[in-house]
């Protein structure tokens, strides 16, 4: 679903990140949901300069000035997972309706966004984001290891499977999201890293995915 400029739902990115950064930032996950559900979005774009604050007005709509942040209507949220799972309960796509599945796509949702995405911070900020501090050495060997356990575990629940449940929910779409990332998937088994790419290669995603790059600016804007 193109963006449309005057669709009803709106969704806040990012007009310039690093290059390292592009095809990463979350409202990536916002804009996938909706090109799964089949909904129109359009784009309000905060510069992504380092070091520039976002305006004062925006903390009021995200308390750390994070994206992205959804409104439609009267509805404002922010918390990417909190705004997928909104979006998903217009579309069977993504939540099944039956109880059962239902209860289980929301359940991998929230294991995408607590028990791997913690694990995942814990070691980038170590082995990443501050490799030049002294400390860096062991606390990233320590939540290496701790994030590949997480990774064994999730290939183990995986198997031979497509997807975490059977059928593509929006818990697969968290989880892969979550899981994107060389440094992540150097680390995991060759069935996450299948699964993450099935997940990729969905056009849903490559429509989503084109779209935030397509709002990047070559310069700080």
């Amino acid at each position: 679903m193109p963006i449309d400029p005057d669709a009803a739902i709106e969704v806040t990115a990012l007009g310039w990140v690093p290059e390292g950064a592009r095809g990463h930032v979350r409202d990536l996950r916002v804009r996938w949901a909706l090109e799964e559900a089949g909904l129109p979005y359009r784009t309000r774009l905060l510069s992504g300069a380092i070091g520039e604050e976002r305006p004062a007005e925006y903390y009021r709509e995200q308390p750390w000035g994070q994206v992205p942040v959804y409104r439609e209507g009267d509805v404002q949220m922010f918390e990417c997972g909190a705004i997928a799972l909104h979006i998903a309960e217009r579309s069977e796509v993504l939540l099944p309706r039956d109880d059962v599945g239902r209860a289980r796509a929301i359940t991998w949702l929230f294991a995408a966004l607590n028990t791997m995405d913690v694990a995942i911070m814990g070691y980038l900020m170590a082995a990443v984001f501050n490799a030049d501090k002294p400390w860096s050495a062991d606390a990233g060997e320590t939540f290496g290891t701790f994030l590949t356990q997480r990774l064994a575990r999730l290939g183990d629940w995986l198997g031979d499977s497509e997807w975490l449940e059977g059928r593509f929910t929006v818990g697969d779409l968290m989880m892969v999201a979550t899981l994107r990332g060389e440094e992540i998937l150097d680390r995991a088994p060759r069935n996450v890293v299948d699964y993450v790419a099935r997940g990729e290669a969905r056009p849903a995603f490559q429509r989503a995915l084109a779209a935030q790059l397509a709002d990047f600016t070559p310069e700080p804007a």
